[in-house]
């Protein structure tokens, strides 16, 4: 399990905390690999009957992937590999057998999106906020594994335009829009969680497993493949030259898009 992803059990409830707070909570793939090992500990344990993902700190879920995990992506094979990695931590993250909470409380961007939006339910505070910026920080895409999520839980008109103009929701929003379960006051996540989870626990296992089971199979039953595109975006030398920014010791310059 990784050194900044807790796993910690109190009565039937599992709990991942995502705890890098100082760069808010950004996923390293050690921390990726630590969650699908979480799942599995969630499902070899007939004791656990609700998974919760949080993030440390009050500031984050997760703000996306480490950027410096990206200076080993050199073309689009290791792009292409990159993202495979990350689909067989959300498919199986999607595939627990128990009901999965998000409760998110500040920047739920990039990757942390797609982490939250595979679990079944969602509990936010207002202060929240949900996008995946890419378009004006990395300019890379999406697998059509991780699109499909969105599109699933957003539909396609709100995901392109998170995607096309960059903006975030805010938690009031993403509430409005059924991507948000329940919305809370800043200072009132850990009660709001805790209704939500009661009612979890009280509810028939297998009728709330097969609910699952069916909406996944829905979500993958047409996924095509979108390798393709994976391979030219992270191939590309806009994809090269905004990751270079990021660790360029004037600090973080904006990126001059070409399209190549």
């Amino acid at each position: 399990m990784s050194e900044n992803l807790r796993v910690d059990r109190n009565g039937a409830v599992l709990t991942v905390t995502f705890d890098r707070p100082t760069q808010h909570n950004a996923m390293t793939l050690d921390m990726w690999e630590g969650l699908h090992a979480a799942c599995e500990t969630a499902d070899g344990d007939a004791g656990v009957k609700v998974l919760v993902l949080r993030g440390a700190g009050g500031r984050a879920f997760v703000s996306g992937t480490d950027i410096t995990t990206f200076r080993d992506v050199h073309d689009g094979s290791d792009g292409i590999a990159y993202e495979r990695r990350i689909a067989r931590v959300l498919n199986r993250l999607e595939d627990v057998r128990v009901p999965t909470v998000a409760a998110v409380s500040g920047y739920c961007v990039g990757g942390g999106l797609a982490i939250a939006a595979v679990c079944d339910l969602r509990v936010a505070t207002l202060s929240s906020r949900f996008g995946v910026p890419i378009a004006r920080t990395l300019g890379n895409c999406l697998s059509m594994n991780t699109m499909s999520i969105l599109v699933a839980q957003l539909g396609p008109a709100r995901a392109l335009d998170l995607l096309l103009r960059a903006r975030l929701l805010e938690g009031v929003e993403a509430h409005a829009a059924g991507f948000v379960a329940e919305l809370c006051d800043d200072d009132a996540l850990d009660r709001t969680l805790g209704g939500v989870l009661d009612t979890l626990q009280s509810h028939a296992p297998l009728t709330m497993w097969a609910s699952k089971v069916a909406v996944a199979r829905l979500r993958r039953a047409t996924l095509p493949d979108a390798d393709d595109l994976v391979a030219r975006v992270f191939g590309s030398e806009d994809f090269r030259r905004a990751v270079a920014s990021f660790g360029s010791s004037g600090g973080r310059k904006p990126p001059t898009w070409t399209g190549e």
